[in-house]
C-alpha cells in the first residue's frame, strides 16, 4: 500500500509539472516566430511564443480550439489533438491580407481587434527591424498614419486625427507617461523611448478616455517594451541580440544589445543603446528658403554671424542619447507573475533649431537657444494573477514611478545674460485593472486609478561673462497635479457576427499650485482647481463572414487642465507671454467613426474609416489681461499677454483608407491615405483651421519577400497648405515656412521615394539598410522647424544569439 501511495504522488507531481512544448514556424522560411499570440476562448486562455518560437501549450488540453495569430502571417485554428499529430509544430503562412490581430491598446488586455470598434494600427518588431527608424517618433511614422512634427533634431511631435501634443496620450507598459506639464506646444518626450527595446508598438486612434482618462483625445500611442522569457525547459535559456547603425545624412552612429537569461521560475532582461547624431544635412531639390546660409559664433566676448560652409547642414543640431532598461520577471505558478522594469533615458544639451532661424531687424534673435539634458527614468512594479475568483478572471495591478527633468536655456543674441529654466517632475501612479467572464457572450473590464504629479519649477539669470547666477523666474509654479478614477467598460456578443462593445469612467482631478509674486504683478499668490469629468463610449462590431468587418462607435474623451494650462508663464511667440489662469475647467471630446473593411479572395483588402470628432470647452490660448494691462515686459521685451482659457469649440473630421494587394512569387502594392479638416473658433466668432490638422498625407508600397530577402520600394506624399489654409498662429511663424508667390508663409507639397532591403546571412546574422529620399528632396514635413534628411544612406548589422 506505501509503495503505491508514493507511485501517486510521484504520478501526480510528474503531472503537475508536465509541459508540452509547441514550436510555431515560418512555414515558407522554416525560422521560428517569436510573439505568436496563441489562446483559446473556451476555456478563457493566452500564451506567447518565446524568442525560440516556442510556448508551453499544455494549459490548453481542454480547449475545444486552439488559434494562432501574429501580424503579417494568416490567422490559423487546430485542436490539441491536431497539434499532437502534428508533433506540436504549427506552421503559418505569410499574409499582408488579414482582418485578425490581437493587440492590448484598447482595453489593456489582449483581444482580437475584429472584436473592437475603434480604428488600432500595430507596428511589429519586424517592421521596426527592417524600415531602421533612428527615433520612437520615426517608428510611430512608419505606421503611414501618424504625422511628425520636428522643431529640432532631438524631437519628434506626434499628429493623430487633427490634435497633437497633450490631446494625445503616451502609455508605456500599461503606464501613462503624459504628465503635469505636458504642453500645447509640440513636445519631444517621445524620444527617450528605445525603439530597439521595443516589442510592438499599437496607435489606437479616437478618444481612449475610457481606460487611460484625461489627455486620450485624439488617440493613444501604446508601447510594449521586451519582456523578460522563462525557459520551458530545465535548461538555462539565453537569448541575445547586438546592432550597429549608421545614417549618412547625419553621420549616425547606434549601438545596442539586449540580452535575456531564463529560468523556469525566474527571468531578466538587459537592454542598452547609445545613439550619436550629427548636423543633419537637408536635400538638394527644395526651397531656398530652407537653406542655412549662416549661424552664430561666439568669440571675443561677442556673437558673430558666420556664413556656413555647407548651406545644406543645419547647424546646429547634432546630439547624443543613452537608453537603458533592466527587467526582471519571477513566475512562481502558471497563475502568477510578479515584474519590475527600471527604463532610463537621457540625452545630451540639444539645440531647438527653429529658434535658431528666427531673426529681428535682419539679425539673429538668439545667441543661443538650447535644451538641457532630457531625462526620464521610470521604476514599474507589477503582479498579475490569471487565478479565476468571483471577481475577476485576470488581474493585473502597476505601481509606477517617473522621474522627468528637462530645461531651455536661451540668450538673445550679443546679450550676456543667459535665461535657464529647469523642471523636474515626479509622476507616481497606481492602477489596478481587472477582467471577468460573466457568461461565454458577456465579459467586463474595470478598474481604478491613482495618478500624482509633483512639480519643480526653477529659474536663475546667467552673466556668461562674470559667470554669476541670480534668481530668475521660473515657467511653472510649484505645484501638485492629482487624478483619481474608475472605470466600467462592457463587451457583449449577440451572435458570432455581432458584437457591443461601451463603457463608462468617473474621473477626478485636483491641481494646486504656489505662484512667485517677486518677478510678475499676479493678483493671487495661490491657486487651486477641483473638478470632475464624465466619459463613455458605445459600439457595434459587425462581421457578416470572415471576409467582412464593419464598426460604428461612438465615444467621448476629456483633458483635465493641467499645471501648464493653468500656471505658465512663457514666451509663447515673439511680442507675446502667456500668463497664468486659475480659473479653468476639463475639454470635453464627442466622436463618432465608422470603418468598414473587406478582403476579396485572399489577396485583395481595402479598409476605410471616417470619423468626426466636435471639441467643445477648448482650452486654448487667447489674448488677456493682468490687473487690468493688456500687455506687460517680459525678458526686456513688451508683450502681449495671452492666457489658456476655455474659450473655443473646434471639430475635425477625416477620412482614412488602406489598400493591400497580395501578388504571387512574393511580391505585394499596399497603400494609405489619410486625409483630415479641421476648424476653430476664434473670438471675433470667425473660424480659423486648426493648427494639427495637417494636409493630405500618403505612402505606396511596392514589397518582395523571400527566404532570406525582403525588398521594399515605397514613396511617401504630402499635399499643401496654402497661406490662407494655415492656422492663425501659424501664419505669423515665416521662418518655419517656405514663402509664396506673394511673400506669404506656406507649407509646399513634397514626396520622397525610398528603398530598403533586409537580408538574412543566417539564423544568428541579418543585414538591412537602403536609402531614403532617392532624388534627394529638400522639404519640411508641416509646422516643422528642421528640414528632413536629404539623400540618407543606411546601414545597419544584427547578430542574435
Amino acid at each position: 500500500m506505501k509503495l503505491i501511495n508514493i507511485f501517486f504522488i510521484v504520478l501526480i507531481l510528474s503531472m503537475a509539472n508536465y509541459a508540452q512544448l509547441l514550436t510555431v514556424k515560418d512555414i515558407e522560411s522554416g525560422q521560428t516566430l517569436e510573439l505568436v499570440t496563441i489562446s483559446s476562448d473556451s476555456p478563457k486562455l493566452f500564451a506567447l511564443t518565446n524568442a525560440s518560437g516556442k510556448a508551453d501549450i499544455s494549459p490548453f488540453i481542454k480547449a475545444e480550439k486552439i488559434s494562432f495569430q501574429m501580424l503579417g502571417y494568416k490567422k490559423e485554428v487546430s485542436t490539441y489533438n491536431e497539434l499532437k499529430q502534428n508533433d506540436f509544430i504549427m506552421l503559418l503562412t505569410p499574409t499582408n491580407i488579414s482582418l485578425d490581430q490581437v493587440v492590448v491598446s484598447a482595453t489593456k488586455w489582449n483581444q482580437p481587434a475584429r472584436d473592437l470598434p475603434g480604428k488600432i494600427t500595430s507596428i511589429s518588431p519586424k517592421e521596426f527591424e527592417f524600415q531602421n527608424p533612428q527615433t520612437a517618433a520615426d517608428l510611430l511614422s512608419i505606421s503611414g498614419e501618424v504625422l511628425i512634427q520636428k522643431s529640432q533634431q532631438g524631437g519628434g511631435s506626434p499628429m493623430i486625427r487633427g490634435f497633437a501634443t497633450n490631446r494625445l496620450l503616451m502609455s508605456i507598459d500599461g503606464v501613462r507617461m503624459n504628465t503635469a506639464i505636458f504642453r500645447s506646444g509640440n513636445i519631444q518626450n517621445v524620444i527617450s523611448l528605445d525603439p530597439f527595446a521595443t516589442e510592438r508598438t499599437e496607435v489606437m486612434f479616437g478618444p481612449g478616455s475610457i481606460i487611460y482618462g484625461s489627455d486620450a483625445i485624439g488617440g493613444v500611442m501604446s508601447f510594449y517594451t521586451l519582456s523578460p522569457q522563462f525557459s520551458l525547459s530545465e535548461e538555462t535559456f539565453i537569448k541575445g541580440k547586438a546592432s550597429v547603425r549608421n545614417s549618412s545624412a547625419n553621420n549616425e552612429f547606434t549601438g545596442h544589445f539586449d540580452i535575456n537569461v531564463g529560468w523556469k521560475k525566474f527571468a531578466m532582461i538587459s537592454s542598452f543603446t547609445y545613439s550619436d547624431y550629427g548636423d543633419l544635412k537637408m536635400g538638394s531639390f527644395g526651397p531656398d528658403d530652407y537653406l542655412r546660409r549662416e549661424s552664430v559664433q561666439r568669440y571675443d566676448n561677442t556673437d558673430h554671424v558666420v556664413a556656413n560652409n555647407d548651406i545644406q547642414v543645419q547647424n546646429p543640431t547634432g546630439y547624443s542619447q543613452i537608453n537603458i532598461m533592466q527587467k526582471f520577471s519571477y513566475k512562481p505558478d502558471n497563475n502568477n507573475e510578479l515584474n519590475y522594469a527600471f527604463h532610463y533615458s537621457t540625452t545630451t544639451d540639444y539645440d531647438r533649431y527653429d529658434r535658431h532661424i528666427r531673426y529681428t531687424n535682419g539679425m539673429p534673435r538668439s545667441g543661443e537657444w538650447y535644451y538641457g539634458p532630457q531625462v526620464w527614468m521610470m521604476h514599474n512594479l507589477n503582479y498579475s494573477s490569471h487565478k479565476k475568483t468571483s471577481f475577476y478572471d485576470e488581474l493585473t495591478t502597476r505601481l509606477a514611478y517617473q522621474r522627468f527633468e528637462e530645461s531651455r536655456h536661451d540668450r538673445d543674441f550679443n546679450d550676456v545674460i543667459k535665461n535657464n529654466r529647469v523642471e523636474k517632475v515626479d509622476a507616481w501612479s497606481v492602477n489596478l485593472d481587472l477582467t471577468k467572464n460573466i457568461t461565454e457572450r458577456f465579459n467586463i473590464i474595470y478598474g481604478l486609478e491613482y495618478v500624482l504629479n509633483d512639480v519643480v519649477s526653477e529659474g536663475t539669470s546667467e552673466d556668461i561673462v562674470t559667470g554669476q547666477v541670480s534668481p530668475g523666474p521660473s515657467r511653472y509654479p510649484q505645484s501638485d497635479w492629482t487624478s483619481l478614477a474608475g472605470y466600467l467598460n462592457m463587451q457583449y456578443k449577440f451572435s458570432p457576427e455581432l458584437s457591443f462593445s461601451g463603457g463608462l469612467r468617473y474621473n477626478y482631478f485636483s491641481l494646486n499650485a504656489d505662484f512667485e509674486t517677486d518677478y510678475y504683478p499676479f493678483p493671487f499668490e495661490t491657486a487651486s482647481l477641483d473638478n470632475g469629468a464624465v466619459t463613455g463610449s458605445a459600439g457595434l462590431i459587425w462581421h457578416p463572414d470572415d471576409s467582412w468587418s464593419v464598426s460604428a462607435n461612438l465615444s467621448t474623451g476629456f483633458r483635465s487642465p493641467n499645471v501648464d494650462d493653468a500656471g505658465k508663464i512663457f514666451d509663447s511667440e515673439p511680442g507675446s507671454v502667456v500668463v497664468p489662469n486659475p480659473d479653468l475647467k476639463p475639454e470635453y471630446a464627442l466622436n463618432g467613426e465608422l470603418g468598414i473593411a473587406k478582403i476579396f479572395d485572399d489577396f485583395l483588402k481595402v479598409d476605410l474609416t471616417g470619423y468626426y470628432t466636435l471639441l467643445t470647452d477648448a482650452l486654448v490660448r487667447r489674448d488677456f489681461t493682468l490687473n487690468g494691462a493688456d500687455s506687460i515686459y517680459y525678458d526686456g521685451e513688451l508683450s502681449q499677454v495671452q492666457a489658456i482659457q476655455n474659450a473655443a469649440e473646434a471639430y475635425v473630421w477625416g477620412l482614412q483608407g488602406g489598400i493591400e494587394i497580395k501578388f504571387p512569387a512574393g511580391f505585394g502594392l499596399s497603400g494609405r491615405i489619410n486625409y483630415q479638416k479641421g476648424e476653430e473658433e476664434l473670438d471675433d466668432g470667425e473660424k480659423t483651421p486648426l493648427r494639427h490638422a495637417g494636409p493630405l498625407f500618403s505612402t505606396a508600397h511596392l514589397t518582395y519577400t523571400a527566404q532570406k530577402l525582403k525588398f521594399d520600394l515605397y514613396a511617401n506624399y504630402n499635399g499643401e497648405i496654402a497661406y490662407d489654409d494655415l492656422a492663425a498662429g501659424e501664419q505669423s511663424k515665416d521662418y518655419l515656412y517656405a514663402s509664396d508667390e506673394n511673400g506669404n508663409p506656406y507649407s509646399p507639397s513634397w514626396y520622397t521615394l525610398n528603398l530598403k532591403i533586409l537580408y538574412r546571412l543566417s539564423e544568428m546574422f541579418s543585414v538591412a539598410g537602403g536609402v531614403e529620399n532617392l532624388t534627394d528632396q529638400r522639404y519640411r514635413p508641416y509646422s516643422s522647424g528642421i528640414a528632413a534628411p536629404g539623400r540618407n544612406v543606411i546601414l545597419s548589422f544584427t547578430t542574435q544569439f
